[in-house]
């Protein structure tokens, strides 16, 4: 049975879509089979793999709104074992259009039912919000990975979003958990970059992923390419650290080491 994860935080700028990206990459070139669904308006996950919709071409609106099936919005990649559903800017009209539909927080959950039949992993980048469409992916999904930027204000919202995890576990998704804090764009050298992280390891060390991020010019520069970094500069620092993370991933995924929300004490 394969894995739903999303990859959320509602601030911007802390490296969530190239961590979708990335990861859904370095864990298909694992050799498992995997589905990054993009339903970010801003489509840059969609971007960040050479796929852009043009005119007649149909994505996660159309199949939201049962204008398409799944497979007739799925798009290959440069990864064979890496498939994209991808987003466009239309993508933003349709949290105002599900508000009148029944069972709304759920239409996502219904538009992938059987993906994981054929995929081993699942993995959705959300918009940089906790909307109706962050609310649809916790509610599909079976873990949530937050990538975090070391600064005190990523702290702030951290607490805020694990909350509103818990309360999608309460009422919408019993088997929800949280994958892993995930610190990106880290830089050593700095003391603030440390002091953040010794905070969240005080506060919050049984959800901190044991990888780190670094902040790394070729992670900068892949997106501009459409390529992942492992298939752009896989000698790189940051190509490392997400082959890195992936290992993690599926490690935890075979020994269901996700930590539940009401664990933490927030």
């Amino acid at each position: 049975m394969g894995k739903i994860i999303s990859v959320a935080n509602q601030k911007g700028g802390v490296g969530k879509t190239t961590t979708a990206i990335n990861l859904s990459a370095c864990i298909a070139l694992s050799g498992r089979k995997v589905l990054l669904v993009d339903i970010d308006p801003q489509a840059n996950a969609s971007s960040g793999l050479g796929v852009t919709l043009t005119e007649g071409q149909k994505g996660l609106y159309e199949l939201l709104m049962g204008d398409a099936a799944l497979n007739e919005v799925t798009y290959s990649t440069e990864i064979e074992t890496l498939k994209l559903v991808p987003s466009c800017v239309d993508l933003t009209g349709a949290e105002i259009e599900l508000v009148g539909h029944e069972s709304r927080e759920r239409r996502l959950q219904s538009v992938l039912a059987g993906a994981l039949d054929e995929y081993d992993f699942v993995v959705i980048d959300c918009p940089p919000s906790l909307g109706l469409l962050t609310l649809n992916a916790f509610t599909v999904c079976q873990s949530v990975l937050i990538p975090m930027q070391c600064e005190y204000y990523a702290l702030q919202g951290l607490g805020h979003l694990l909350k509103t995890l818990k309360l999608v576990k309460r009422s919408l998704n019993p088997e929800l958990r949280v994958e892993g804090i995930l610190l990106t764009m880290y830089d050593g050298r700095t003391l603030l970059a440390a002091q953040v992280k010794d905070q969240v390891q005080k506060y919050f060390r049984e959800f901190l992923m044991e990888t780190v991020i670094p902040r790394n010019i070729r992670l900068s520069e892949a997106p501009s390419h459409g390529k992942p970094v492992v298939l752009y500069a896989n000698r790189s620092k940051g190509a490392d650290s997400y082959v890195e993370l992936a290992q993690e991933i599926i490690s935890n995924s075979k020994n269901g080491m996700s930590p539940k929300p009401e664990e933490v004490g927030v």
